[in-house]
């Protein structure tokens, strides 16, 4: 309890006895200080963006995509994801989040035809990026 508090109880406590009251029967009546309720904010929302050096490439020719990650701790690595038939496929193409919060990770495709890419953190993942290959 502090000490405003504590003076306030005795105070009472005073003036209930000069009054002919019972102590007994007001300390019973303690005034208990409860705080404030604690309310917990939510952590960041995780979200990546992303975005092609080239929308068009030969089959095998290196291109770059960039981006930025908001509420992911730097240091963690992006993966890029390639759409085959109905499931997202991890490459071995990775690149950590800089101290800026943007990342660059080079990408080769030899799949034909236009490819579905997005990169992903965990269950973050950016929209989708497309690029032709000829």
């Amino acid at each position: 309890m502090n000490r405003a508090l504590r003076y306030a109880g005795v105070a009472m406590a005073t003036v209930a006895l000069l009054a002919g009251g019972s102590a007994v029967a007001f300390a019973a009546q303690e005034v208990v200080h409860t705080p404030a309720p604690v309310v917990a904010t939510a952590p960041a929302t995780a979200a990546l963006t992303a975005k092609a050096s080239a929308t068009t490439v030969n089959a095998w020719q290196q291109f770059r995509i960039t981006g930025a990650a908001k509420g992911i701790k730097p240091g963690t690595k992006i993966t890029v994801q390639q759409k085959q038939h109905t499931k997202w496929v991890s490459l071995p193409a990775q690149a950590p989040i800089n101290t800026s919060g943007s990342y660059a990770v080079r990408v080769k495709l030899g799949i034909k035809g236009v490819n579905e890419l997005r990169i992903a953190v965990g269950s973050t993942v950016s929209p989708i990026v497309k690029v032709t290959v000829r």
